[in-house]
């Protein structure tokens, strides 16, 4: 019989299949006590294991590449992390095997973040990886991950790790689900890069029985158990016209009327530029630079491996917009040399902007470094500081661009309520605003990105969030200037027209969902538009909002 449960859906399109689930976890290692003359055979075993399975989390990213690539290499750091290793080896010094101080210094830490509060609790599903990888390897069993399938099947998850998500095969890998997780983990947002279906913070997910069959709509987050024919008819053909519709749209974002909305899409580092383009972006809109620094955190690159990183998106992009986001450090990505290490909550202390305005030369370097690069290209450089608070951080920024001799517009993201209500004070001092819908809706509800259990309020139609939008583009509108998005909203095809009628002028994501977003605008007229924007910041919760939205765009 056809039952219907709701998650959160995470990356468009419709999978129908038979359900199987991930490998179970490694079993908690037996604590026995050794011998005090093992105890330095012990810690060879540990170190040689962490080395191997950092070593097999770089091998994968470099196989997966772009996004994929910068989040595993982020977890072999993990796995080497200097303290924990340290924490290990005096376990086994004191009697833990290998794997059993390996358990428990991994557990410890896990333990802190999460008394803490901290927001690097949103990784935990990443160290537990990590650690799930290690204790297997010294256990000599399997690593958990994927199912050995033959035939395609929707992966059943409690989460899912970067390590797994990066290498699915689309071709067996029909969609998947998780438990937990939310629409802005790592897993999301792989799951968008892969163009695989897939929804997350589904409750009960793991008691879906193996081999059940399901139907996944990974825009609307439903999920059909046992669906009947009626309806995966209903779902095939509704997919097959989304695909239709898709091949027919190209050429740049607008809406029927030929209102231009700028479609660019968002990227890691050059790993990501193929797929950019063959979305057809017209530029890119969020070019994260973390990643070149994720490589070493003990000092920042060089001058001369920033300029060639950088240069290496620009050039993809003749005559195109290219939106770089200066160094975004703190919280879930500390640097030893830039972040402080004994913060209580990193998410609401030195990040971002200020983490650079207390390390004037790591701006400056990165600055020049992006004047350089673009010297001689016809690219359209833009370059924004991340967590601007006020006109003071916004001044701050604009004046270190000049000072260091940068030719290009400098602007500001909005991420926190304060620059939204005041984005007509930042905007006297920079010359654009890209709106971070993803920390925009943390910090306005106070619900951390990576808990799914708090999901429904990183949800980007919730109509508070739409209000700050809409105050953000008016504050643009009355200075002559641009206000894009540049956060994950942007990916949902609905609420891309939806934030055309706020009034937003440009619109960033990852690319896969540029066809999408690209074919539903063209639709719709501008004016349709505004009025599903008004109708929905009427009502009072995320639901009703796009409820609303969606009668006023099909006419009801």
């Amino acid at each position: 019989m056809e039952t219907t449960l709701r998650g959160v859906g995470v990356s468009h399109g419709v999978a129908i299949g038979e359900v199987r689930h991930m490998g179970t976890a490694v079993l908690e290692p037996p604590a026995k006590q050794i011998p005090a003359e093992d105890a330095e055979r012990e810690q060879g075993r540990a170190r040689q294991a962490v080395e191997a399975v950092a070593a097999d989390l770089i091998a994968r990213g470099n196989l997966a590449g772009g996004e994929a690539q910068h989040v595993l290499e982020a977890q072999a750091m993990m796995a080497q992390d200097p303290e924990l290793m340290a924490d290990v080896e005096r376990r086994i010094a004191v009697g833990s095997s290998a794997e059993r101080g390996v358990y428990d210094a991994f557990a410890s830490y896990r333990a802190l973040l999460a008394s803490a509060g901290e927001y690097l609790a949103g990784r935990v599903a990443d160290l537990d990886d990590v650690r799930n990888r290690i204790v297997a390897r010294l256990l000599g069993v399997p690593m958990p991950g994927v199912p050995d399938s033959d035939e395609p099947y929707v992966l059943i998850a409690r989460d899912l790790a970067p390590a797994d998500t990066a290498l699915l095969d689309p071709a067996l890998v029909l969609g998947f689900v998780t438990e937990e997780g939310g629409p802005t983990s790592h897993s999301a947002i792989l799951a968008r890069a892969l163009g695989v279906p897939a929804v997350v913070a589904l409750p009960g997910a793991g008691e879906l029985a193996e081999g059940t069959v399901i139907a996944v709509d990974g825009s609307t987050g439903e999920i059909f158990v046992e669906p009947s024919a009626e309806k995966r008819a209903e779902m095939e053909s509704a997919a097959a016209a989304r695909k239709a519709a898709l091949s027919a749209s190209t050429g740049p974002g607008a809406t029927s009327d030929g209102h231009k909305i700028p479609l660019l899409a968002n990227v890691g580092g050059p790993g990501d530029v193929p797929a950019a383009v063959e979305a057809g972006a017209e530029g890119v809109g969020l070019f994260r630079t973390e990643f070149l620094f994720l490589d070493d955190s003990e000092r920042a690159p060089s001058e001369e491996k920033q300029v060639a990183a950088y240069r290496a998106v620009l050039e993809a992009f003749p005559e195109g917009r290219v939106v770089v986001r200066v160094l975004d450090a703190g919280a879930d990505k500390p640097l030893d040399f830039l972040t402080p290490a004994d913060e209580p909550n990193p998410s609401l202390g030195v990040r971002g902007l200020r983490s650079l305005l207390d390390h004037p030369d790591v701006l400056r370097t990165q600055l020049t470094a992006l004047a350089k690069a673009a010297e001689g290209l016809p690219v359209h450089l833009e370059v924004m500081a991340p967590m601007v608070a006020d006109r003071a951080d916004a001044k701050a920024f604009a004046d270190a661009c000049r000072e260091a001799g940068l030719g290009a517009k400098f602007g500001a993201m909005v991420e926190i309520p304060s620059a939204a209500l005041r984005a007509r004070s930042i905007l006297r001092e920079v010359e654009f605003l890209s709106l971070g819908t993803n920390d925009l809706a943390q910090y306005t509800f106070a619900a951390d990105r990576q808990v799914g259990a708090v999901s429904r309020l990183q949800d980007p139609w919730q109509p508070a969030l739409l209000d700050l939008v809409a105050l953000s583009a008016q504050a643009a509108a009355a200075e002559g200037k641009s206000c894009g998005v540049c956060g994950e909203a942007a990916s949902d095809p609905l609420l891309a027209c939806v934030l055309a009628g706020l009034g937003v002028t440009s619109l960033s994501m990852g690319a896969a969902s540029i066809p999408y977003v690209r074919a539903t605008l063209a639709k719709y007229t501008l004016a349709q538009c505004e009025r599903a924007a008004s109708a929905a910041r009427a009502t009072d919760s995320a639901e009703e909002a796009r409820m609303a939205a969606q009668a006023v765009l099909s006419g009801e």
